[in-house]
């Protein structure tokens, strides 16, 4: 079983299709003798590409958080996130049929573009072609230049983050979770299970009730 999450919307059909591409950034030289030198280097920021449907018809095989939405529901957020110029959490959930976890995908990723269809063999079913792009956090400097009593200038420099890099991530819960669980498994410290808790609870109403496909937000680690 496959859930798909594009920030905390879930997907209604499942794409059939995904592909992620690990962008090479190595180069390669000729030396005066015509030999041939790689010269390696970290890998480019990963690409993600593929086509969902956004049903307009309320089928069997689709699914919902929140009930039926059409197509213009989705498309309008596709805008909004587009429009927003701010990275969001890419999420995959894979399951085996009795409900333990393969593994999952979690990125923080800015969404490239997108291309709507219309296809009349669809009916009137809307299929869009995704392209997304992680997003890695960034720091900018910032150089202060003063003069001494001597006259010699003295530089002061200070970090910042930008306003755009959020320290928190994204989890879907998976059958079998518990805060408890989850605390334990990410901070090492099942007490945090608290934190969890009061930075959802927007979306849990019980501690002890928590629902598979939900996505929590897992605040920053102190210290």
């Amino acid at each position: 079983m496959y859930e798909f999450y594009l920030d905390k919307i879930l997907l209604p059909v499942n794409p059939k299709k995904l592909s992620m591409k690990i962008k090479n950034q190595n180069k390669t030289i000729t030396l005066l003798n015509d030999y041939e030198m790689s010269i390696l280097k970290p890998a480019g920021l990963t690409e993600i590409n593929f086509d969902c449907l956004f049903p307009n018809v309320s089928y069997p095989f689709a699914r919902y958080l929140n009930g039926f939405q059409n197509a213009s529901y989705y498309l309008k957020f596709l805008k909004e996130l587009k429009n927003s110029q701010k990275p969001f959490q890419f999420l995959i959930n894979r399951t085996l049929p009795n409900g333990s976890l393969l593994f999952n995908t979690n990125l923080k990723v800015s969404l490239e573009d997108y291309t709507q269809t219309e296809d009349a063999s669809e009916g009137f079913d809307v299929t869009v072609s995704v392209k997304l792009k992680k997003y890695v956090e960034f720091k900018t400097k910032k150089i202060e230049l003063k003069s001494g009593e001597d006259g010699t200038e003295i530089k002061e420099e200070s970090q910042r983050e930008t306003t755009n890099a959020p320290s928190a991530s994204d989890y879907i819960v998976k059958k079998g979770d518990c805060l408890w669980n989850i605390a334990r498994h990410f901070y090492d410290d099942a007490s945090y299970w608290k934190k969890i808790y009061k930075a959802n609870q927007d979306k849990i109403k019980n501690p002890n009730l928590i629902y598979p496909g939900q996505v929590l937000i897992l605040p920053a680690k102190e210290g």
